[in-house]
């Protein structure tokens, strides 16, 4: 129970950061046409978690609970793009390139189907 309690702590100030830089981003940018907060924070996330993770990997720096809460809780909350890419990122590293490929593809096709078909259902209940 103290793990989920760690990755929900963790999960709520990651959210939290992400709206504010997000927001922060968009707006500099000055852009509507654009979404770079969310790019900027995707982006940044995945650096962090490459960064961390191989900190991990290498020095021991985290123990499971706090790998649990900055890495699944707080990463997780500031962008679950993270996990993709450092989970993708992982399946190449361990020479399963086809996975890699396999991932990426089915994340977007499927996210971008699961956003249309969720738009649509929603469209035809509520029109």
């Amino acid at each position: 129970m103290i793990n989920i309690f760690l990755i929900g702590i963790g999960g709520f100030f990651g959210s939290i950061l992400r709206y504010l830089a997000s927001g922060y981003v968009q707006q500099a940018s000055r852009s509507i046409d654009f979404p770079y907060g969310t790019l900027v924070v995707n982006v940044l996330g995945c650096f962090i978690i490459g960064f961390l993770a191989q900190l991990a990997e290498d020095r021991g720096v985290f123990t499971n609970q706090s790998r649990l809460f900055v890495l699944v809780g707080f990463l997780g909350g500031f962008t679950t793009f993270s996990a993709f890419g450092n989970e993708t990122l992982n399946l190449v590293r361990e020479g399963q390139a086809m996975n890699a490929l396999t991932n990426v593809g089915a994340n977007v096709f499927l996210g971008l189907l699961a956003v249309w078909l969720g738009r649509t259902i929603s469209f035809l209940i509520w029109r």
